[in-house]
């Protein structure tokens, strides 16, 4: 640390990320016990303390890719938003959005995606909800033209959900996997194949995640009609 002024603490991975908060376990090494940074990306600043939220730093090129996708007056739903990195940069990158909805479980990050919107100055675009997203998206079932599904473990169990949330006439949904690269598109397949409409996808792979093992986004386009 004496070598690395900006570093005020060091913290050990005890633990891989948990349940659909996606906590981690840390040990704190040495330095400051508050473990809250300000992350910068993108020309937008994130408050977090990230042994009490889910925030990987090494994704911003992804988030700055979707954001980059959005159009003038589309609406947008973010499932599992944490504190909400994709829908604060979406609104700065594209100040034509209609709304940004980002549901988030976790209280904490809930508490620094209200945090962050205000820092980065986009309440008017960005409404932040805390609670369980099979509860809160009903409110919004044919109303999104663009939906995000970034828990990569678990986002395919709610894809019918984000299916219901688009508009009548579609939309497209990004969806975040962990997979095999020789399994990823025999899962893809049968994880669309249910839909029975107009239906195309690309994948991409975001990041290794282990041995034979990816993060993939999958960019499913749906047309309803």
């Amino acid at each position: 640390m004496k070598e690395h002024k900006n570093v005020k603490s060091v913290l050990k991975k005890l633990s891989e990320r948990k349940g659909i908060e996606r906590i981690r376990e840390y040990k704190l090494l040495a330095g400051d016990p508050n473990t809250e940074v300000t992350h910068k990306e993108s020309g937008c600043r994130f408050k977090l303390d990230p042994r009490k939220v889910y925030f990987s730093g090494r994704e911003g090129t992804e988030r700055l890719r979707i954001a980059e996708q959005v159009k003038p007056n589309e609406f947008v739903l973010v499932m599992f938003s944490g504190v909400s990195p994709f829908s604060i940069i979406i609104a700065r990158k594209q100040p034509q959005i209609q709304k940004i909805i980002s549901i988030e479980i976790n209280p904490i990050a809930h508490e620094y995606a209200k945090e962050n919107i205000r820092l980065n100055k986009v309440q008017d675009k960005v409404i932040p909800i805390l609670g369980d997203v099979r509860e809160k998206v009903k409110d919004y079932h044919g109303k999104c033209d663009r939906v995000i599904m970034p828990l990569p473990h678990e986002a395919y169990k709610y894809l019918d959900l984000a299916y219901k949330c688009l508009k009548p006439k579609g939309g497209i949904i990004h969806l975040y996997l962990i997979e095999q690269e020789k399994d990823v598109e025999k899962k893809v397949k049968k994880l669309i194949h249910d839909f029975k409409k107009k239906t195309s996808y690309t994948i991409r792979k975001v990041l290794p995640y282990a041995p034979y093992m990816n993060k993939y986004c999958v960019d499913i386009s749906l047309q309803k009609d």
